[in-house]
Formats: structure tokens, C-alpha cells, sequence
């Protein structure tokens, strides 16, 4: 293999390793977000953790960022999880109610968006590796990637480990 060949490689590695990283980080920091004990604060917390989670990954990939389209592209992969979407909003309902309330959403709606972050993440370093950018990403072409990812043996899974 000729270096100009190795050091592509070794460049394409390190890229994936630090996005990894970068998605690793923001699925704890949502898992954190779910933590929150203020009904709709949580939700709030969560979706501005996965907006930088994404800034992060398009700045790495040097694509440009685009607020409006990165918010549709959240907006339509969770809605195709529409069931297990709800949670979230679900889970943080529970906690106007006293003590159970706060206790049930504090064991689901970290999981549940630590498993969303996971999944948005992988989705975007999938887009972005094979060179795709904000303005040509479809939403409806990665939906059954974003499902495997946040399913129980993936997303989820990574978000336990993370809490």
C-alpha cells in the first residue's frame, strides 16, 4: 500500500474515531439532559444537545451548518420512531406528578434520548462520510438505519452504559 494510500486511511480513521467521540459525549450529556427534574426544560436540554451534537459533527466533516434544515432533520428521524418518539414528551409529563412521576421519568426519558442521540449521530457520520451535507440529506433514505440504531440493542444499550 503506498503512503499517500496509508495516510488516507489512517485520516479516515481518526475522523470516524473523533466523531465517535463526539457522538459518545453528547449521548451522555443527553442521558444528563433526561435528568432534569423541570418538565419540558428536560426536552429542551435534550434537543439543544443534539443541535450541538450535530454542529460538532458538521464542523468536523467541514459541512456547512444549517440551523432550520438540522432541526426538520431531528424533527422527521424521531417522528419516524413516532411510538417511542412520544416517550420523551411522555416522560417528561410524569413529572408534574410528585414523587412516582419524577421517578418513572427519570428511568425513561434518559434512555429514551440518549437512544435518540445515539441514532442521530451515527445517522450523520454515515451522511457526512459518504459526503453528503445538510442541504442534501433525506431524511426518508436513513429511516430504517436511524430504527436499527435506536433500537434496544444499539441506542438504547450505549445510553444504559452512558447513565
Amino acid at each position: 500500500m503506498s503512503t499517500v494510500a496509508s495516510s488516507v486511511i489512517e485520516s479516515t480513521a481518526s475522523k470516524i474515531d473523533a466523531a465517535q467521540n463526539i457522538v459518545s459525549n453528547h449521548v451522555g450529556w443527553s442521558v444528563g439532559a433526561g435528568l432534569v427534574p423541570v418538565p419540558f426544560l428536560d426536552l429542551a436540554a435534550i434537543a439543544a444537545t443534539q443541535v450541538n451534537m450535530l454542529r460538532q459533527l458538521s464542523a468536523l466533516y467541514g459541512v456547512a451548518f444549517k440551523d432550520d434544515a438540522v432541526k426538520m432533520a431531528i424533527g422527521t428521524l424521531l417522528g419516524s420512531v413516532a411510538p417511542r418518539a412520544v416517550a420523551p414528551a411522555a416522560a417528561s409529563l410524569l413529572k408534574f406528578v410528585p414523587v412516582v412521576g419524577s421517578l418513572l421519568g427519570g428511568f425513561t426519558l434518559p434512555a429514551a434520548s440518549g437512544a435518540a442521540t445515539y441514532a442521530l449521530g451515527k445517522v450523520f457520520i454515515q451522511h457526512f462520510e459518504s459526503g453528503g451535507t445538510f442541504l442534501d440529506f433525506d431524511p426518508s433514505k436513513v429511516t430504517a438505519y436511524f430504527k436499527s440504531h435506536f433500537d434496544q440493542k444499539s441506542g438504547k444499550g450505549v445510553a444504559a452504559k452512558a447513565a
